[in-house]
């Protein structure tokens, strides 16, 4: 049954912002904080060159808010992502640079021991019942001896390797330019866009074909314009400074992954079957351990991955590495929609809600606010994000 607007255009989209708060808030955030750091800065954080470091910076936070997603929707925690990103890209260093090990070995030993870690933590907490708060803050302060305890010779591990730290760093190699744009960009930015209408039109006809209720076509129009505007305009500041660089791909397979794996399989249904209500999905024959266990042991692949992504940006593993990522990497869930009654989220959604908060580091760091106010700031939009969700849900 298609929703048409009984009383004109505006107000099904205020109808529409109403009810769908969750969804649209980090949207709304995000155009918001581009304007405003646009106009403060002169320009220069809407610069190519700074538009495309943004991405890149975003990167380990959002691999790791990207798994933080299910642990939320589970109704769970995990406190320990920080310093286990940090610990396991110092290990990282340590292979390359002491043991001789190439970073394409390196790099699958350390997502292994990335799902060692979570299969253990995730081990007590399903099996033994101690609460994932209290196990995961115990690991925390674990994880930061450890680290302490293998950078303790220098404090620092320069990493030398090229290929590693040209995964932070580096940019897929072109196939021309247009314009002075560099060419994959603009067609990686083109299939995007018809990848989205495609599937857009698909998901419209399912439901209409169910009898579920949709927007009015010249909403869904709107929508879509928007949608496929935003992902020329990504396209095109990728496209004017180097290119598609090697984090955007990893960070977008990581994003595909997760999201058709929560959307399109039984363990996706699952994971939000024990996430909306853990009795009744043990009653319904699901294995709430087991997919507890999944959950953990997936978090602590991407804490490895975050923390591969953020030594080779840094081009080096050092004691104060994954300091405060579990932050970061929770308030962008709930910034993205996710519930705090858990059952609800959406990882395309945490990306935004990535991309908010890295957005407010760098813009205010351009504007040369001090990381005082910047934790302030971080909060206020965090609790306000909370809020949200608790007054929608009342609702």
């Amino acid at each position: 049954m298609e929703n048409k607007a009984k009383q004109g255009l505006l107000p099904e989209l205020w109808h529409l912002v109403r009810t769908h708060i969750r969804d649209y808030a980090m949207f709304i955030a995000l155009a918001v904080i581009f304007i405003l750091f646009g106009i403060f800065t002169n320009g220069n954080f809407l610069s190519p060159r700074n538009l495309t470091n943004l991405i890149n910076q975003t990167g380990y936070i959002a691999v790791m808010a990207v798994a933080m997603t299910l642990i939320l929707i589970i109704r769970q925690i995990d406190l320990s992502v920080g310093y286990a990103a940090g610990f396991t890209g110092a290990i990282a260093a340590i292979l390359m640079v002491k043991a001789g090990i190439p970073f394409y070995i390196t790099i699958p030993i350390i997502l292994v021991l990335g799902i060692v870690i979570g299969l253990v933590e995730g081990s007590i907490i399903s099996f033994i019942g101690v609460p994932a708060f209290v196990t995961t803050l115990a690991f925390e302060f674990i994880f930061r001896g450890l680290l302490s305890l293998v950078t303790s010779e220098s404090g620092t591990i320069p990493i030398f390797d090229e290929g590693f730290n040209a995964i932070s760093n580096g940019f897929v190699p072109d196939i021309g330019e247009v314009g002075g744009l560099h060419l994959l960009s603009l067609v990686v930015g083109a299939l995007a866009v018809v990848l989205l209408v495609v599937s857009q039109i698909h998901n419209r006809q399912n439901l209409k074909k169910y009898n579920f209720e949709v927007v009015s076509l010249p909403v869904f129009i709107m929508k879509l314009v928007l949608m496929a505007a935003l992902i020329g305009a990504v396209a095109v500041v990728l496209a004017s400074y180097r290119g598609l660089s090697w984090t955007i791909v990893v960070v977008a397979v990581v994003t595909f992954i997760y999201n058709f794996m929560l959307n399109r399989t039984k363990l996706g249904r699952h994971i939000y079957g024990v996430g909306g209500n853990p009795e009744a999905a043990a009653l319904a024959g699901i294995n709430v351990k087991k997919i507890m266990l999944f959950c953990f042991a997936s978090m602590g692949m991407m804490s490895a991955l975050g923390g591969i992504l953020f030594a080779s940006r840094l081009q080096s593993a050092s004691t104060t590495g994954g300091a405060g990522f579990e932050l970061d990497a929770i308030a962008s869930c709930y910034i993205g929609g996710v519930s705090t009654s858990g059952g609800v989220g959406k990882v395309t959604n945490t990306i935004i809600g990535a991309l908010v908060i890295m957005s407010l580091t760098n813009g205010l760091n351009l504007m040369g606010v001090g990381i005082a106010y910047q934790y302030v700031i971080k909060g206020l939009i965090f609790i306000v994000a909370v809020a949200l969700d608790v007054l929608s849900r009342r609702k």
